[in-house]
């Protein structure tokens, strides 16, 4: 059997309205494709993913209490140095970011989730750029 290179993995891209969409569901959705699990020809070892277009990124939905109780930190590495913002403060300044913030977490932590990380395409609005072929996730 011949062994498969990077230059034979077939992407399609794959187009993903996130309007109404739960935040948590539509990450593993995506983490999913990304990883290349909905092919027959998955293989943990090799990035054999898609390219994923997500579109309403303002508009997504969180189940709960999460706007206000769900915190995102960060910490400088200096005493008293850690920040905190709440999922409403930050999708108020960048909603882009926790939405990569999900699906980052959702992927295998290994040398491709870099890789994998780089065909996520998320847009605030409903415009994008990238010509879709396949558009079965809406």
């Amino acid at each position: 059997m011949a062994k498969k290179k990077a230059t034979m993995i077939d992407r399609q891209y794959h187009l993903f309205d996130a309007k109404g969409r739960v935040l948590g569901r539509l990450a593993t959705e995506v983490a999913r494709i990304l990883m290349g699990k909905h092919k027959v020809t998955y293989a943990p070892h090799i990035d054999g993913g898609d390219f994923i277009v997500i579109t309403n990124a303002d508009e997504i939905a969180v189940t709960g209490n999460k706007l206000d109780q769900k915190i995102y930190h960060r910490f400088s590495g200096y005493p008293g140095g850690i920040h905190s913002l709440s999922l409403k403060d930050q999708m108020q300044k960048d909603s882009r970011k926790v939405l990569y913030q999900a699906v980052y977490n959702m992927l295998p932590k290994n040398s491709l989730r870099n890789r994998m990380l780089k065909r996520l395409l998320i847009n605030k609005d409903g415009d994008h750029k990238q010509k879709v072929i396949h558009v079965t996730h809406q």
